[in-house]
């Protein structure tokens, strides 16, 4: 045990260096029309490692709106049945339910789709976070051959008469659409889907939001480390972490190339494993866990991140108040 702390003290260090440079990269990037605005008067909640939503979030209404009814358009599949929707349900976690997605015709994806809720606050987009924006990420499943499987091209010619769009294409960018439009009008939505929690009531001041089981997991989640890595207004999703930093999770598994993670991108061997750390926030309901689905519960996703991560196995009574704290983190696409 007592060769294991100094490599825990590294690794947390090495991890809150790393969440500092890009997390600093990421809130510089937001700029107007996407500032947003932390109350500074509660010198408490600037003290708190992780951060509550944002009360004022400037978005075009206009844009939000068009980008909302492209997300549920069926007809930006080559098939016709599949929407952004389809992989991104926003009423219940903003994903799937499912190991790995389903696109045309019934194929399978290879990794688990992320919730797409409050993922305006990632630092980049996707489990490799090969997507600098979300404008990027919107086009990537449209092209898949195994999610959408259609192109700009066959959208604009589906949809290219329907007058409403027509209309607020024109009314909006003063233009046709194309497909630079469609992205940019559909990455504004997804920044609307702020799904404020008990937890940010919490944070804001108000004790009696969450139960006193929830509040000493919350304790637990940052005495344990866990919030060395899930920290921020994500609680999560603005650094990369290897998938098994301290205890090997491939040891004993076929790797596939989906496994690969930030190498995948990068091609360097350095970044094998390696992943976006994902946002926390509605966890509970996001199930199953991990970018290939492997953790069917919440619980086991705990002590699994614990083994890995940490190196140490948690109490069952502690992972009961950890996942007190982490369903305090839901809240509902208003």
């Amino acid at each position: 045990m007592p060769s294991r702390i100094p490599t825990l003290l590294i690794v947390f260090f090495l991890a809150a260096c790393q969440s500092e440079t890009q997390f600093e990269k990421f809130t510089q990037s937001l700029g107007s029309p996407h500032d947003y605005i932390i109350e500074s008067d509660q010198p408490a909640l600037l003290k708190e490692p992780i951060r509550p939503l944002p009360t004022t979030l400037e978005l075009n209404q206009q844009k939000v709106a068009l980008g909302a009814k492209l997300f549920h358009d069926i007809r930006l599949s080559g098939d016709n049945l599949i929407s952004c929707a389809s992989c991104h349900n926003l009423s219940n976690g903003g994903d799937d339910d499912s190991i790995v997605a389903t696109g045309v015709g019934g194929v399978k994806g290879p990794i688990n789709s992320p919730t797409v809720l409050n993922s305006g606050f990632n630092f980049l987009q996707f489990w490799n976070g090969r997507a600098a924006t979300l404008k990027e990420q919107a086009a990537g499943p449209v092209h898949n051959p195994i999610e959408m499987a259609s192109s700009w091209e066959e959208v604009i010619s589906k949809i290219g008469d329907d007058v409403e769009y027509v209309n607020a294409f024109k009314e909006i960018y003063d233009d046709s659409m194309s497909g630079d439009y469609i992205t940019d009008s559909i990455a504004e939505f997804e920044r609307s889907l702020l799904t404020f929690s008990p937890f940010d009531k919490y944070l804001r001041g108000d004790k009696s939001a969450v139960s006193q089981q929830a509040q000493h997991g919350y304790g637990l989640f940052k005495k344990y480390g866990c919030v060395s890595c899930h920290q921020g207004i994500g609680v999560g999703g603005n650094l990369f972490q290897r998938f098994g930093a301290l205890v090997s999770y491939y040891q004993d598994k076929e790797v596939k190339d989906v496994d690969y993670g930030r190498a995948e991108v990068t091609k360097n061997p350095e970044d094998m494993h390696v992943f976006k750390v994902p946002s926390l926030r509605n966890v509970a309901r996001t199930a199953p866990y991990f970018h290939n689905g492997s953790a069917d519960k919440l619980e086991d996703a705990i002590q699994t991140m614990a083994q890995l991560q940490l190196g140490r196995t948690i109490p069952t009574q502690d992972i009961a108040s950890i996942k007190a704290f982490l369903e305090s983190l839901s809240g509902n696409y208003l």
